[in-house]
């Protein structure tokens, strides 16, 4: 009989057991999908990376490392594999628009491959090993003939075999690449003596790869000796595949911190509110069941296991939600497909979202209980009494005197809002909640259409970027840079504080490379000291002095703090080439930046690969763009979601409640419109002040984000008037929406059986 009570009750009260599974599903959906997704990126990741023998550390050396040098290397004790290794980006012959990026791994033990088609790697072969998807891109395949070229060097033979390599799982033509786009750019590997026999006794490996569990400050020090002069030792958390595959793990547990947070804080306290009232409101029946001569504990236990139906449906659904989410982020085709490239695409959740689970579910139970226990106490007479609200006194701000010209309509919704301040408190939770999810995801998008802005129009002022070979020599460079009437960038790495960064020297005299200040603003660069980056703000004042290292130099330079830069990408020190001159820094001139278009450009030994246009390496940030579009109208479809459920069951949770009120509005004459205007303006009420305290919470939730999830853009937040407007309209329009549905309601009001059921 209590089994069929259950389902009878459960129809009753459809609209509130709907809105707990909802809320329950979406939580532990979200909570599952974030989860998974960095548990799978890490668990895919690192097992890709252990395949293809990722290299722990890489050693650069401008002037190369002989087979003496990696000899010394593996020998020092913590170094398990050292080999010499070589990349360099060349240009596919007859189509300037594809690159390819060519690696070399002389003993091949250190950065190797996954060969997925074709021939196994040998290291006698004359041909290529190419990227699998730059071939299914481009209608590449195994035995087809390739010509690459590399300054005045054409470099030819067949296609052995398609791969995909680790060194490469993120696959970009470089730094200001943000998205692989294999169209356009791929990767390739030939063998040790394809390199020998095309360059003979030229063949220099200007890097070494080594695996070691070491510390990087232990095997700097280590390679020092072993060399006899500073090595440049970047670890593979610096490196760029590494750090950006892990970055986007942590970013899934930041975010699996947050939403899943969220959603289930909201789950669980809609959960208590709506089983207390369904318990206040089952009070009858209750007390019917003990008259009958129920037992206090099956009464309870039937009354419990609502809870547990409720935990238990919400659970279900949410373990296929949280891996829909968790697949659709995870796959080959989905938003990580279009970013790694690697060969195990497999869900793994943590082991701790089980017992979440669990005690998310016994949460919900020991609620149910706490909510029926409360009732049973007392005789089966006493239990027979409809539940009747507490009296309460007129609130301090019934009492001010502006509140007696009122009318009845504000001062009726003010002492509901007091009498129940739970269903009360929850609105506004549900309010706050949808507000922080629509300025953190419209704000997001809001903010990276700035970056994008200052990134393709304020800081890169050119059409057309010339990336210079490393064997060119400065002076030719200079002429090229003053015939194509364009600035130029030097690139080095140094060690500031113990750490790695990147002094960047320019000549930014023709305005096609500008510089913003911390506002956005543009700035020039003087020629009187350094300008740090926004990450490194924090270790120098302007004024003051510092000092950096230059790798493969024992000299150290001591420099004044000018001022303060917004970077890109990269934690970097910034400085003209007047003041590089005037204080003897050496510098490479790698980049040349022009307005002249790339077809114009003739091929020259100079280069390494083809000129780049502006326009180009802005499309690759068109895929992170449609990725992050993507994610803001979850997050907007998420929040619009929450509001409906939360403040739709609250809505009716207020109804029935108000039920005999209500009911004694109509028989003194209130018209059904009266009443639903009662019942809206409470709702707007209540909603204006969640959105007066959401847009705030959401600008810091969102300025948290920025730090915890994209530091390395050193992006600046930035909100426009449509997101505030279309934020709180939404909130709004949700919040109106609901009410008028609940207002419908009133028409269906039986006046005297609301009346006589106190009896």
């Amino acid at each position: 009989m209590l089994i069929r009570k259950l389902f009878r009750t459960a129809w009753q009260y459809r609209a509130q057991f709907l809105s707990m599974v909802i809320m329950v599903a979406v939580g532990i959906g979200v909570f599952l999908g974030f989860n998974i997704e960095w548990k799978s990126i890490e668990s895919d990741v690192l097992g890709f990376f252990g395949k293809t023998n990722y290299a722990d550390f890489r050693l650069y050396s401008e002037t190369g490392f002989s087979e003496e040098d990696v000899r010394k290397i593996r020998e020092i004790d913590g170094v398990d594999e050292a080999t010499r290794f070589l990349s360099v980006v060349v240009s596919v012959k007859n189509d300037d628009r594809k690159t390819l990026t060519l690696h070399v791994s002389e003993d091949y033990t250190v950065s190797t491959m996954l060969i997925t088609a074709g021939r196994e790697y040998d290291p006698e072969a004359d041909g290529f090993w190419l990227s699998d998807r730059y071939a299914e891109a481009n209608g590449v395949r195994v035995g087809d003939t390739l010509t690459l070229t590399y300054m005045n060097l054409e470099i030819s033979g067949e296609v052995l075999g398609l791969a995909k390599a680790g060194e490469e799982m993120i696959c970009v033509a470089g730094e200001n690449q943000l998205m692989p786009d294999y169209k356009t750019h791929g990767f390739a590997y030939i063998a040790p003596a394809k390199y020998a026999a095309l360059l003979g006794p030229m063949a220099v490996y200007p890097q070494v790869n080594a695996l070691s569990g070491m510390k990087k400050a232990d095997l700097e020090e280590a390679v020092k000796t072993a060399l006899g002069r500073t090595t440049m030792v970047v670890a593979k958390t610096e490196d760029m595949v590494y750090s950006e595959a892990m970055g986007e793990s942590e970013e899934g547990k930041t975010m699996g911190s947050i939403l899943p947070v969220l959603f289930l804080a909201i789950a669980v306290l809609t959960m208590t509110t709506t089983m207390h009232r369904i318990a206040a409101n089952e009070k009858v029946q209750i007390g019917t069941l003990k008259a009958l001569g129920f037992k206090d504990r099956r009464i309870l236990a039937h009354y419990t296991s609502y809870g547990l139906v409720i935990g238990l449906v919400g659970s279900a659904v949410g373990v296929g939600l949280g891996y829909f989410i968790a697949w659709f982020i995870m796959n080959p085709n989905g938003m990580m497909g279009t970013y790694f490239d690697m060969d195990r695409w497999a869900l793994v959740m943590p082991a701790f979202c089980v017992p979440v689970i669990l005690l998310t579910n016994a949460f919900l139970v020991f609620i149910g209980f706490l909510s029926v226990k409360k009732m049973l106490r007392g005789t089966a007479a006493e239990t027979l009494r409809p539940y009747q609200p507490k009296t309460v006194k007129k609130s301090l701000i019934e009492r001010m005197p502006i509140m007696e010209k009122r009318s009845f309509g504000t001062k009726w919704n003010l002492r509901d809002v007091m009498r129940h301040k739970a269903r009360s408190a929850m609105t506004l939770v549900g309010v706050l909640g949808c507000m922080v999810l629509l300025v953190g995801g419209i704000g997001m998008k809001d903010t990276m259409d700035s970056f994008m802005r200052i990134l393709g129009d304020d800081i890169s002022n050119y059409e057309t970027r010339v990336t210079i070979a490393d064997s060119a020599p400065n002076a030719e460079t200079l002429a090229l840079a003053e015939e194509l009437n364009g600035d130029w960038q030097a690139t080095a790495g140094v060690s500031y504080r113990g750490d790695t960064v990147m002094l960047n020297i320019y000549d930014a005299s023709h305005g096609k490379i500008r510089f913003v200040d911390r506002n956005n603003k543009l700035m020039n660069l003087t020629d009187d000291g350094v300008y740090l980056c926004l990450r490194l703000k924090d270790t120098a004042k302007v004024g003051d002095i510092i000092e950096f290292s230059p790798y493969g130099s024992e000299e150290t330079y001591r420099v004044r703090v000018a001022g303060y830069t917004r970077s890109v990408m990269t934690e970097c020190i910034s400085m003209t080439a007047a003041y590089a001159e005037e204080i003897g820094v050496p510098y490479h001139i790698g980049s040349v930046f022009t307005d002249t278009p790339a077809g114009e450009i003739g091929e020259s030994p100079l280069f390494a690969g083809a000129p780049q246009a502006k326009a180009k390496i802005l499309d690759t940030y068109e895929g992170f763009m449609e990725i992050m579009n993507l994610m803001i109208a979850v997050l907007v479809v998420a929040a619009v979601v929450l509001g409906i459920v939360v403040l739709y069951n609250l809505g009716v949770m207020s109804y029935v409640e108000r039920y005999r009120e209500l009911a004694t509005l109509k028989v003194l004459g209130f018209r059904d419109r009266q009443i639903g205007r009662l019942l809206i303006s409470q709702n707007i009420w209540l909603t204006l002040v969640g959105v007066l305290i959401g847009l705030p919470a959401g600008v810091g939730v969102l300025q948290w984000l920025l730090v915890a999830l994209a530091s390395e853009y050193e992006l600046k937040l930035v909100l426009g008037p449509l997101t505030y407007l279309v934020s709180v309209g939404l909130t709004f329009g949700v919040s109106t929406a609901v009410g008028l549905m609940v207002a419908r309601k009133n028409r269906k009001i039986n006046m005297v059986e609301a009346l006589k059921g106190a009896e």
